[in-house]
């Protein structure tokens, strides 16, 4: 499958072309359509992968392809319910060797799922907008109670 994109700007994948038409996908509804091959012209810069990959929101994506085990989806989980948390609470509290809880950090912090946060004089973190929207996301039934103004030790 190839990405093409019509003369408005939209993005579809390319399911089949004729000699006057195209049967094409949206890739954020499933519709299906025919579309003058006037109007399409490919796009090389994204996979067809890619194009049916930003129907998921941002801050889901974000998470998706940062977040690669259950440990580190309970650790966002825990900062945005009890959070923000010390660096020390969280290597007391939880299962972490130092380089091991720092290597996670350091990661969710680059993808722009935390931030470092002031706990009672300590550095911690506290997880951003865009973690609380994915979260709420893939947890509809409960909501991230992440409070920033608060510091938690």
């Amino acid at each position: 499958m190839k990405t093409v994109e019509d003369d408005t700007g939209k993005r579809y994948l390319l399911r089949k072309r004729s000699d006057t038409a195209s049967l094409v996908r949206d890739p954020e509804t499933g519709n299906e359509c025919y579309i003058q091959n006037d109007r399409l012209k490919d796009v090389d810069e994204a996979s067809a992968l890619e194009t049916a990959a930003r129907s998921v929101s941002d801050p889901v994506l974000t998470l998706l392809t940062n977040v690669h085990d259950e440990e580190t989806v309970g650790l966002l989980i825990e900062l945005s319910e009890r959070g923000p948390l010390a660096a020390r609470t969280l290597l007391d509290t939880y299962d972490f060797c130092e380089s091991n809880l720092h290597g996670r950090l350091t990661i969710l912090s680059a993808a722009g799922l935390l931030e470092e946060a002031d706990v009672a004089g300590e550095r911690g973190y506290r997880i951003t907008e865009d973690c609380k929207t994915a979260l709420e996301t893939i947890r509809p039934n409960i909501e991230a109670t992440d409070e920033k103004a608060v510091d938690r030790s």
